[in-house]
């Protein structure tokens, strides 16, 4: 891949050029020149003036189907979905059909991904069948290339269990990934517990399931003395206790999904069925601490929570209608309608996200390979099945006219042109 991008504002923060407009010149797959340059014969030019090139975003948190529910979403769907999203790095998560649980199962997902502008990393889970009841084989699926461990949207509900798996990680130093719902609170529960769940007649869950779970995996990783990452925090109690764990030196990290900052539970009220997440959509309280969070550096990383669907399993009555949205083309606008700066996006969603699991952050600078995005935070796109990537159509932005367009990417030697 040989390109000239022009008038490009860098925005990484271990190069030499962060924060300036610089002309930036690929050759074969790496940065070559980065300054004031003019275009060689030939040369493909790219004229990105009044946008940002930044790592590549990486994506924490991102189910797929393949194998099982290739319906949903296969390897070169939620690829090229990704990348017009603007991610160079993709966390698949372990709830496919088998379940990736073992080092063969990790070897498949790899040699699906072989040869592709994004970077897939399996993530394993963490117990057999995600049960619960059995922990996986974590060293043999991290000796195969599982670069964390999940059960994904499961939370692990017995304590003697996630006392045990924790310890187990910790002698192989990998990082477990949790999703923070007490069931016996929740119950059957489908939306946040407030004045608008009795408005609606529906059951409420409680702010109080989420906290104490994370109160649970605080304590834990306190007394094993060993790191735990928090997927999808929703409520402003999540947000504090996270922040005092910090303060008290427990090796804790976690993220929230973008839809999390800019939606609220009020948007329930037609019974849209693309509003039915796991955790619910909070209040606009919730929906505030938790925009201090990521800019205090409680919430260390920004995921997509991409959960493709078919039409059948969302458009039905709310109450049996799985939950989820795809989300990996939307987080950008919707990042950006929660008023973050760029700088901070890069932070949360290119770099952190990787630091947590251990990976290198791309840099721009002559000499690295080039893993980049390009992004413009003014352009204006339609988010309609023309420019749809993903196999599934389950979300509520479909059709709306969104701000903040992904406009070039490129990684492994390959680019993108969304222009």
């Amino acid at each position: 891949m040989n390109v000239l991008v022009k008038n490009a504002t860098i925005l990484s923060p271990e190069s030499s050029k962060h924060n300036k407009t610089v002309d930036v010149r690929v050759v074969s797959g790496k940065f070559s020149e980065l300054g004031k340059l003019d275009a060689a014969d030939g040369e493909k030019v790219f004229d990105a003036e009044g946008a940002y090139l930044s790592p590549g975003f990486f994506d924490l948190n991102c189910a797929f189907g393949d194998p099982g529910f290739e319906t949903k979403e296969d390897m070169q769907t939620v690829t090229y979905a990704a990348m017009a999203g603007g991610f160079t790095g993709l966390a698949l998560l372990p709830q496919t059909d088998p379940v990736v649980q073992s080092k063969s199962q990790v070897a498949y997902v790899l040699d699906k991904a072989k040869g592709n502008l994004v970077a897939v990393y399996p993530l394993g889970a963490i117990s057999q069948q995600r049960e619960g009841k059995e922990i996986a084989e974590l060293f043999d699926m991290q000796q195969a290339g599982a670069i964390a461990f999940t059960d994904g949207d499961r939370p692990l509900q017995d304590d003697g269990f996630m006392n045990r798996a924790l310890q187990y990680a910790k002698g192989c130093d990998a990082l477990l990934m949790v999703s923070p719902e007490n069931k016996s609170i929740a119950g059957k529960a489908q939306i946040n517990e407030s004045k608008n769940s009795v408005l609606l007649g529906m059951k409420g869950l409680p702010a109080l399931a989420e906290e104490m779970h994370i109160a649970r995996d605080i304590f834990l990783a306190k007394y094993n003395d060993c790191k735990i990452h928090i997927n999808c925090v929703s409520t402003a109690g999540a947000v504090a206790l996270i922040r005092q764990a910090k303060k008290e030196g427990v090796q804790i990290s976690c993220d929230v999904a973008a839809h999390q900052l800019v939606f609220t539970e009020d948007l329930l009220a037609d019974f849209d069925s693309n509003y039915k997440v796991k955790p619910p959509l909070r209040g606009k309280a919730d929906v505030d601490a938790l925009i201090v969070g990521l800019k205090d550096g409680t919430i260390d990383a920004i995921c997509s929570q991409h959960r493709p669907e078919e039409i059948e399993f969302k458009d039905v009555e709310f109450e049996i209608a799985h939950y989820g949205i795809i989300a990996l083309q939307t987080v950008l606008p919707l990042l950006l309608q929660a008023k973050l700066s760029p700088g901070l996006i890069v932070e949360k969603l290119s770099v952190n996200s990787r630091k947590l699991l251990s990976l290198d952050v791309p840099n721009i600078e002559e000499g690295e390979p080039a893993n980049f995005v390009i992004f413009d935070v003014q352009k204006q796109w339609t988010f309609d099945s023309a420019t749809n990537r993903s196999k599934s159509s389950n979300s509520p932005l479909m059709n709306k006219v969104l701000t903040g367009a992904v406009i070039f990417v490129a990684n492994n030697n390959k680019q993108f042109n969304a222009k």
